[in-house]
């Protein structure tokens, strides 16, 4: 399976709870952190709903 490279380029303040929780989730606690990790499906729709938090790219 791929391997996508997050990163989150913007803060978790003033957005909802679940944002927040999926940005947890994927690991990510502070900008400019950055995590590997499977492209699995359930992957793919976490970093969707946060896209304009994170940034991403293919390995």
């Amino acid at each position: 399976m791929a391997k996508i490279r997050i990163t989150q380029i913007k803060s978790v303040i003033d957005r909802s709870e679940r944002q927040k929780r999926t940005m947890q989730a994927l690991g990510l606690n502070k900008i400019s952190q950055t995590v590997e990790v499977e492209a699995t499906p359930a992957i793919i729709g976490m970093v969707r709903k946060i896209n304009h938090l994170v940034a991403v790219e293919s390995i």
